[in-house]
């Protein structure tokens, strides 16, 4: 390696490392980069597109001379053209003649670029962006500098993939915070409360509770729990919520509401699977109809009796048109003084037992109080001072006695 070399390999490590880079956000910190790089290598372009959240498109997102990719939206399918290449193959594409033929956006070669060189921009396996530098000189970018480039490259996607990451736990938990009921609605002689605590390991997935009134009489419960976690699991959560809040008002029957939820989950949300449970409670005939979607059975505790998981078909999760036999719904007597709880797996399962203890340990932990009190004895019995890995979603619906 010769004395040039060396220093030059020495200013870009001192160019990545460099501390007040932390204090930096992203958008700031990639227009630092692209400086230092086109010092460094002198180069006429430098350009950063970052992947889209489907993964699939390259979006421009910083550049120092095609400040029109960035005013004009430029968008690189994965695969296509130079960039596309260089995200598909995820290793470093050379380009000694710029043209229709080699790239795929006109501004490049409109902008009399000769020569081209990208790398990949990936951290912790998943592929964040591009980073490619251009030269309106006729020149052969060397392998010392290829390298040099991706370690810059290595740093911008380090500090994407965090960004991102806080970026959508952010999102995810805010979308949460907005879907689930902020106060249950009150009903005359039904008496509710709810929980719903996010996962030490999942972050804010895609549990959901929902509580609504219906014509005649009649409270509509949901509880469900998307497949995955995450913004995409939020996401995929919000749209079933508000789907099966529609079905609900043109549908009685809980299973042909999950009948339909499903066949709107497996047409338009690709590879999502989610449980669901649908309750509804006639008010005056003190009855409640559900159906389960992969859920498990809620709990009912009558005055006077132990506690029980209600007896209801178990149909498949919505998604992937798996109920192609259709969805059957169960119904219940809900006297004065009994309580439901409705909840998801997170409150159940543990590394270090298995589900049926965690049933059980439910059932002996529900009985006919008022709501809240249940919610309190039943996160005490089966959380306590444990942090859960999972989401938790609970729901308790106490018909209250007379005076």
């Amino acid at each position: 390696m010769g004395v040039r070399s060396s220093r030059l390999r020495q200013r870009v490590l001192e160019a990545v490392t460099d501390s007040s880079l932390r204090e930096l956000d992203l958008e700031k910190l990639l227009e630092v980069l692209l400086r230092r790089v086109q010092e460094l290598l002198s180069i006429d372009t430098a350009t950063i597109l970052l992947t889209d959240p489907s993964g699939q498109q390259l979006v421009a997102k910083a550049t120092i001379g095609l400040e029109e990719e960035i005013f004009q939206g430029v968008r690189i399918p994965v695969g296509t053209g130079f960039a596309g290449r260089v995200a598909h193959g995820r290793e470093p594409v050379r380009l000694e003649h710029v043209d229709r033929s080699t790239v795929v956006n006109p501004l490049l070669w409109e902008r009399g670029l000769r020569s081209m060189v990208g790398v990949p921009m990936v951290a912790q396996g998943d592929l964040t962006g591009v980073l490619h530098v251009g030269s309106t000189a006729a020149r052969r970018f060397t392998d010392e500098e290829v390298d040099l480039l991706q370690i810059v490259a290595d740093r911008l996607a380090t500090a994407a993939h965090a960004h991102r990451s806080r970026s959508a736990r952010a999102a995810a938990a805010m979308l949460q915070d907005s879907l689930l009921p902020g106060r249950l609605p009150a009903t005359d002689r039904w008496d509710m409360a709810a929980r719903y605590v996010p996962g030490t390991d999942s972050g804010v997935g895609g549990d959901w509770y929902d509580v609504f009134h219906l014509p005649g009489d009649r409270i509509g419960l949901v509880i469900g729990d998307v497949v995955g976690n995450g913004l995409s699991a939020a996401i995929v959560m919000g749209r079933l919520r508000s789907a099966l809040r529609a079905y609900a008002l043109e549908f009685t029957d809980p299973a042909e509401v999950l009948g339909k939820l499903d066949r709107k989950a497996s047409h338009f949300e690709d590879n999502t699977m989610a449980t669901v449970a649908y309750a509804v409670i006639d008010t005056a005939a003190r009855r409640m109809d559900l159906a389960l979607a992969g859920h498990p059975p809620p709990v009912l505790a009558v005055p006077g009796r132990p506690a029980e998981f209600v007896d209801a078909p178990v149909g498949p999760p919505v998604g992937y048109d798996l109920a192609v036999t259709g969805r059957r719904s169960g119904s219940v007597d809900v006297p004065r003084g009994a309580l439901v709880v409705l909840y998801t797996d997170g409150l159940v399962e543990r590394r270090e037992q298995d589900l049926d203890s965690g049933l059980e340990m439910l059932r002996l932990a529900v009985m006919p109080e008022p709501a809240e009190t249940a919610c309190i004895q039943v996160m005490a019995a089966l959380v306590g001072d444990r942090p859960a890995p999972d989401d938790i979603a609970l729901l308790a619906v106490r018909h209250s006695p007379l005076p």
